[in-house]
Formats: C-alpha cells, structure tokens, sequence
C-alpha cells in the first residue's frame, strides 16, 4: 500500500468560523478516508477526524488553515476539503 502525503491551504470565510456544523462535515468527510488528517492553525493542531479537537482550534473567519493528509488517499480527501470550504460546507450562510 502506496503511503502519500499531502498538503493545502484554506481560509475560513464563514461569519461564525469553523464552528459545531461545518466541523462536522469535516470529520465525517475525513473518516470516510483511508488518510489520517491533520489540520493546524497557527501552532495549534488537531484530528480532523475529531470533532472536539476541531473546535479546540478556534478558527475565525479569514483564518488560514493548513490541511496535511497522510495515506492512501492522502491527495483525493484533501480536494474533498478544499471544495468544502469552498463551498461553504453545503450549509446555508451563517
């Protein structure tokens, strides 16, 4: 099995930051991977996967996020979270 890595970056751009709804899709996005996520703000990090651990970031409207994926995967799980924040997780403005 190929072990790839993986890096991009994102801005938040809702009002309310990456707060309980958009984290959500976000860690259910990243346990459909075969990857392991990472996603730091700042010097802080955290488990895509956990919800908990997201919001722990405190991620603000028009903070950059740097997203670094681990596995199989690694790249495709990525495009799937660029296109997230891209589109505003698919949830109405907030």
């Amino acid at each position: 099995m190929l072990d790839n890595t993986a890096t991009r970056q994102v801005v938040v751009q809702r009002s309310a930051g990456l707060h309980a709804r958009p984290a959500l899709v976000v860690a259910q996005t990243v346990q459909r991977s075969r990857s392991q996520v990472t996603i730091q703000s700042g010097r802080d990090q955290a488990d895509a996967g956990s919800v908990l651990q997201l919001l722990s970031l405190g991620a603000g409207k028009g903070r950059e996020l740097s997203l670094i994926a681990h596995g199989p995967d690694a790249e495709q799980v990525l495009d799937e979270l660029v296109q997230l924040f891209a589109n505003d997780f698919g949830l109405e403005k907030s």
